[in-house]
């Protein structure tokens, strides 16, 4: 089972070799200072969000690997009945989310708090992860709208 821990001045995502086979990659490590929020979610698909990109994900059995959306790429090993702890990060990390099933609510609690006290500068503002933002209403500029889709043909008339 993957584990999330504070090595130094970086969360480090340790991935066991069949995770690591699984997501195509070895064990992920962002600075601290890229850390934005952190959270716990009880139900492990509400960390889920966007498309598979690299790695396996298998609808309600386990997702390892990445998963694209409009507003980046998050990196998750997470299976069904497991709390899962989310790290929000900071441009330019590599990804915008974190997250990393733990086989109990106490264990992922801890190492939340862990998080929490050795990242600098989080913003506690909200104790909740924040939605992604719609890509024609946000105000930052960070994503661009999406080009509008071509009109459709004409139907036939029916017989």
């Amino acid at each position: 089972m993957a584990r999330m821990l504070v090595d130094g001045d970086d969360v480090v995502v340790r991935l066991t070799l069949r995770e690591r086979a699984a997501a195509r990659r070895r064990d992920v490590r962002v600075p601290l200072a890229a850390v934005r929020r952190v959270t716990v979610e009880a139900d492990w698909w509400r960390a889920l969000r966007g498309v598979p990109r690299r790695g396996v994900s298998i609808p309600g059995a386990r997702s390892i690997g990445t998963r694209r959306h409009q507003a980046g790429t998050d990196f998750v090993v997470v299976r069904p009945g497991e709390p899962v702890v989310c790290v929000e990060l900071r441009p330019p990390a590599p990804f915008r989310l974190l997250s990393v099933g733990a086989p109990t609510l106490t264990r992922a609690r801890a190492t939340a708090r862990a998080l929490v006290r050795a990242a600098p500068g989080l913003d506690l503002s909200t104790p909740c992860r924040q939605p992604l933002a719609v890509p024609e209403e946000d105000p930052g500029g960070a994503v661009t709208a999406l080009p509008e889709a071509a009109p459709l043909p004409p139907r036939p008339p029916l017989p």
